[in-house]
């Protein structure tokens, strides 16, 4: 799939959050999602941080996963109609206080018939490093 064949409209993006009820409830918006790149963006809020004010790793996983899901999804190969983490390593590099918008830039290391390796950078608004993530997509086939 080519990165034009992709819906890049705000509707179409809004409407891809939707398929996945868990990243709306977090507040999760869609900013682009091609076959080469996913973008995710999140107004950190005090519920999603530890008790001294700055992102949860958990959170920060969290968000890193659903962008990396996102492109597993986008490049799944023919025939399949699901796609799930298999493995998943994150490592924190810095913290981020609530109150900052948070960027997910998730990029393909890897896609085949069965697997897509995804590297997934959380970064501040200010593009401050928070995390790296790098995950593993199974393709599900009926």
């Amino acid at each position: 799939m080519s990165d034009s064949a992709a819906p890049q409209t705000p509707e179409a993006l809004s409407a891809i959050i939707e398929t996945l009820p868990f990243a709306r409830h977090l507040g999760f918006e869609l900013i682009e999602c091609v076959p080469s790149r996913v973008v995710l963006e999140v107004l950190l809020k005090p519920e999603h941080c530890t008790l001294g004010g700055t992102a949860h790793g958990g959170f920060l996983m969290t968000f890193a996963d659903v962008a990396g899901a996102f492109g597993g999804h986008i490049t799944l190969p023919k025939g399949a109609v699901g796609t799930t983490t298999m493995e998943s390593k994150t490592n924190m590099m810095g913290k981020a206080p609530a109150g900052i918008r948070l960027r997910a830039i998730s990029t393909p290391v890897h896609t085949g018939s069965k697997t897509s390796v995804w590297q997934t950078r959380v970064e501040t608004e200010h593009g401050k490093l928070i995390s790296l993530t790098t995950q593993t997509q199974f393709a599900l086939f009926p």
